[in-house]
């Protein structure tokens, strides 16, 4: 029952498992599955009476199945949860964690076209979903790419960009990373690899919807949620923890966007004040861990 380090390296193991179980008898959540490294360690801290639903709506992640009869591994979005919770005759949860980073697996399988080493313009988590990150890339407006560029990539020069683009795509369609790399190039503003970094993560996100599908985790939570049940998120960029921080704070999602009713007292009540952070040790031995925040909250 080993899980596949290579495709993915557990971040925050030890304190995410210790944050989630309150009950080793109970029923706990693994939304992102990956290479079953937390759901491993979950396992591990539970009795044989624990049981563990996981999803991952990434096909190349069923194939690191954990052979215990404890665990029932889903393939899906985390969104669908409370659909598949119920299907299995399952109302309440003891605790759910989402590890919301992208796989060691998927960022180094260059078919997936995560990174800007890649060959492919795809990037979808699920390759059955119908839009690919070409298909996004030629199709949109620049208003529409400024929007996606300014506020999942937090791009400086969005604008500006975005209009590099477009007339990039007049000449010749953009099919695959290095035909984008080339009509960004004249406009990086800063470092290189981080300004790429802030595009491509501005384009997955959009792709595969993925601040959506998390919100929706967030709400689900709150219905699936037993009493004194957590929520354990960890998250690797600051457009996800504003939302994560809000929603565990406030029901929020925003300063201004207000889901539950603001006369009842809040559900939530935030564990760790400050988010958890890898230490120096976790950080050289896996460097893709180094942006991670962990954030803990119980359901009253």
């Amino acid at each position: 029952m080993k899980p596949n380090d290579a495709f993915h390296k557990p971040v925050l193991l030890d304190q995410a498992v210790e944050g989630l179980i309150s009950d080793r008898d109970g029923l706990y959540v693994d939304a992102t599955f990956g290479g079953g490294g937390h759901a491993k360690a979950i396992l591990d801290n539970l009795s044989p009476k624990g049981r563990l639903f996981a999803f991952d709506q990434d096909k190349d992640a069923l194939a690191n199945k954990l052979h215990d009869d404890r665990c029932t591994l889903i393939h899906s979005n985390f969104r669908f949860i409370r659909n598949f919770l119920r299907y299995h005759g399952v109302e309440k949860v003891h605790g759910i964690l989402a590890d919301l980073g992208v796989s060691s697996f998927q960022l180094d399988e260059l078919s997936k076209g995560f990174s800007f080493d890649s060959e492919d313009l795809d990037m979808r988590m699920n390759p059955a979903s119908p839009i690919s990150a070409a298909d996004l890339i030629n199709q949109l407006s620049e208003i529409e790419l400024l929007k996606i560029l300014s506020e999942y990539g937090e791009v400086r020069n969005a604008k500006t960009l975005a209009r590099a683009i477009v007339q990039a795509r007049l000449s010749a369609p953009i099919k695959n990373t290095q035909n984008l790399i080339q009509a960004i190039e004249p406009v990086i503003m800063g470092h290189r690899t981080r300004y790429l970094a802030q595009v491509f993560q501005a384009i997955r996100i959009k792709v595969n919807d993925e601040i959506g599908a998390l919100k929706e985790l967030l709400t689900t939570s709150i219905d699936i949620l037993a009493p004194r049940g957590r929520l354990v998120i960890i998250t690797y960029h600051s457009v996800e923890d504003r939302v994560v921080k809000h929603f565990m704070k406030s029901g929020t999602f925003g300063p201004d966007i207000s889901l539950f009713n603001p006369s009842h007292d809040w559900i939530l009540k935030t564990i760790n004040k400050k988010p958890i952070r890898p230490d120096a040790d976790e950080i050289r031995r896996n460097r893709r861990s180094r942006s991670a925040k962990l954030r803990i909250a119980e359901r009253i």
